[in-house]
């Protein structure tokens, strides 16, 4: 049973997203093609650390209101937040956008993002629209497809069902890490080797580095670095 401990959290916190899709292609190289972010997304926040949760999903509309009668729509915006704040934490809310027309209304501003703060989540990753930049909440970060002005019709359509958000497939229960460059889904079963195959990835990079920013850099040195660097194990 894969368990997210503090430790690991801190442990993948200290790779950016880029580094951790280099480790992923190291060990399991038949995820080198997806399991990531592939369209550009806004970060809000690029300062703050990588985003370590566990996938909530959800699916939204904004362009007409809900089809469901008051009682019904009610009843499943609360059971939306039931889900997320029942779930594991610390969460990462990865909300696709059905429309035709992406981001025409935002689930996100200043009362959401201090809602799900509220039930442990770290922020979002959404190919919709975000809103009230300034207000959200301390901490809270979000990737969006776009920050626009209105709420619209937003409304919930379903949650804790498979996502496609910037061309990332997310199931509920996922290991997520993302940052100002996009996100990437960490195979439970690889996440505490991530750091390591990082490391081993990094010398590699190193050697190759050093040589080309010393002197007399030329193709003979480069052939040499490669060399030396695909010796390190």
């Amino acid at each position: 049973m894969f368990e997210l401990t503090p430790a690991l959290i801190a442990e993948l916190q200290t790779m950016d997203t880029p580094t951790v899709c280099n480790a992923l292609e190291l060990l399991v190289p038949g995820r080198r093609g997806y399991g990531y972010t592939v369209s550009p997304l806004v970060c809000t926040r690029p300062h703050l650390k990588p985003m370590v949760g566990i996938a909530r999903t959800a699916t939204i509309r904004s362009a007409h209101p809900s089809d469901l009668a008051a009682p019904e729509a009610r009843a499943l915006s609360d059971a939306y937040y039931t889900y997320i704040d029942k779930g594991p934490k610390p969460s990462v809310i990865v909300m696709q956008d059905l429309d035709e027309q992406r981001g025409y209304g935002s689930f996100w501003g200043e009362v959401n993002s201090s809602i799900h703060k509220g039930f442990g989540c770290l922020g979002l990753i959404t190919n919709g629209g975000v809103r009230d930049i300034p207000d959200i909440a301390e901490g809270f970060q979000m990737l969006a497809d776009r920050i626009i002005p209105s709420h619209a019709f937003v409304h919930v359509v379903d949650f804790s069902r498979p996502v496609d958000v910037a061309g990332m497939r997310v199931r509920d229960g996922d290991l997520i890490h993302a940052d100002q460059h996009g996100a990437v889904v960490i195979p439970h079963e690889v996440a505490t080797r991530v750091r390591g195959a990082a490391d081993q990835i990094i010398r590699r990079e190193r050697v190759i580095i050093e040589a080309a920013r010393s002197p007399g850099f030329d193709i003979d040195k480069l052939r040499a670095a490669q060399g030396k660097a695909s010796e390190i194990h």
